[in-house]
C-alpha cells in the first residue's frame, strides 16, 4: 500500500524499526506523555493490561497510575471526567474500547464537549483526544465493529480524524493531542497489525484537515479513508492493466474535509469514486459528493459513484466479508464512471 508523501521528502536523523499501526500509536502516546506532564491516558483495561489491542502497553509502568489511568466500565463516567480535566488545564486522552460502545458517551460528547469553546464565548477551549478502534474485518461480536463516523462529522466543535498507515498515525495523533480543541481519534483495527513503515523515532506531526494525494493519475479520482485504503489501492494498481490511471487520496481528516484537494482532484480527472465502509445513507460519502457538486459539477464527465457498506447492522462472522467493499466493487466502479 502507498504511504503519505511527507513520508518520502522527510529524512530524520534517527529511525526505529519499522511499525505497525498500532506500535505507532503506542510510540506517539508515549512521546506525548513524556513531554508534557499534564498529559494523561484513562480508560477501561488502558493501564494494567496495556489496552484491550495493547496500544497502552507498558504506559503505565513507565508513566505511573495517575498519568495512566484504569478507568471503572463508564463510557459517559470517564468521557465526563475528562471534560473536566481538560477545563482544569490538563489534557486527558480518553480510549474508548471499540467505536460501537461509545453511544453512552454520545450526550456528553454532543452536549458538553462539543460545545466549551461556543458555551464560553472562547473564554475556555477543551483539549481532549477520544481514541476509538473501528470497523470490521477482525471477526469482532456484535456492536464491536460499526463504523459511524458519521455521526460525529455532524456535530461542529470536534474534528474527526482517521489514519490508514503507521507514519500518518503518529503524526495525526501527536497533531491532536496538541490541538486546542476536541478531537475524535478513528483507529481502523483492522490495520492495527497490518503493514509495516518506517517511522521516525522523533516527535513530528502532520497538519490535521488536510488529505494526502497518495498517487497521481488522469481518469478518476478515489477518496477513501482508513481501513479501505488498501482495498482502493488494490484495485487502482489492477486497473493500471486497462491503462486506467487514478488519484488516490487518502483524506485522513473526515470533519473538516479538505475541499481544496477533493476539488482539486475532480476538476483534473472528471470522474469520481468513494469508498467507505461505514453505511450508505448519511455516510461521510454524501457530504463529499455535496463538495463535488458545489465546486466542480461542471467539470463531471459521469455520475459520482459511491462503493460503501451496505443499509444494515454490521452483520457478524461469516458475512462480515460479504458487507465489505471489496477491490472488486471498487474495480467496478472505476469502470462504470469510465464507460458512462
Amino acid at each position: 500500500m502507498a504511504i503519505s508523501k511527507e513520508l518520502e521528502k522527510q529524512k530524520p536523523k534517527t529511525r526505529r524499526d519499522s511499525l505497525t499501526l498500532i506500535q505507532a500509536i503506542n510510540d506517539g502516546l508515549r512521546v506525548m506523555l513524556a513531554e508534557d506532564a499534564n498529559t494523561l491516558l484513562l480508560g477501561e483495561d488502558v493501564g494494567k493490561n496495556g489496552g484491550v489491542f495493547r496500544a497502552t502497553d507498558g504506559l503505565q509502568e513507565e508513566f505511573g497510575s495517575n498519568r495512566v489511568i484504569d478507568t471503572p466500565l463508564s463510557e459517559a463516567g470517564f468521557v465526563g471526567a475528562a471534560v473536566g480535566m481538560g477545563l482544569n488545564g490538563l489534557r486527558p486522552i480518553v480510549e474508548i474500547q471499540f467505536l460501537g460502545f461509545i453511544y453512552p458517551a454520545y450526550e456528553q460528547i454532543a452536549t458538553h464537549v462539543t460545545r466549551t469553546r461556543t458555551r464560553t464565548m472562547g473564554h475556555y477551549n477543551l483539549p481532549m483526544v477520544i481514541r476509538a478502534p473501528y470497523g470490521a474485518g477482525v471477526r469482532s461480536p456484535e456492536i464491536h465493529s460499526d463504523s459511524v463516523e458519521a455521526l460525529f462529522t455532524h456535530l461542529p466543535g470536534i474534528k474527526v480524524v482517521c489514519p490508514s498507515n503507521a507514519y500518518d498515525a503518529k503524526g495525526l495523533l501527536i497533531a491532536a493531542i496538541e490541538d486546542p480543541d476536541p478531537v475524535l481519534f478513528l483507529e481502523p483495527m483492522r490495520l492495527y497489525r497490518g503493514e509495516r513503515v518506517d517511522v521516525p523515532d522523533e516527535k513530528y506531526s502532520l497538519e490535521l484537515g488536510k488529505g494526502n494525494l497518495l498517487e497521481e493519475g488522469s481518469d478518476v479520482t478515489v477518496l477513501a479513508w482508513g481501513a479501505m485504503m488498501p482495498v482502493v489501492t488494490t484495485a487502482v494498481e489492477q486497473m493500471k492493466e486497462k491503462d486506467i490511471s487514478c488519484d488516490v487520496i487518502d483524506l485522513r481528516t473526515l470533519y473538516p474535509l479538505d475541499k481544496d484537494i477533493i476539488s482539486e482532484s475532480v476538476q483534473k480527472t472528471g470522474r469520481v469514486v468513494i469508498v467507505h465502509e461505514a453505511h450508505e445513507t448519511g455516510g461521510v460519502g454524501g457530504e463529499i459528493i455535496s463538495i463535488i457538486n458545489d465546486t466542480s459539477f461542471l467539470y463531471l464527465k459521469a455520475p459520482i459513484e459511491r462503493v460503501t457498506g451496505f443499509d444494515v447492522p454490521i452483520p457478524l462472522f461469516s458475512l462480515e466479508n460479504d458487507y465489505l467493499p471489496t477491490d472488486e466493487r471498487v474495480k467496478a466502479a472505476i469502470q462504470k464512471v469510465i464507460d458512462f
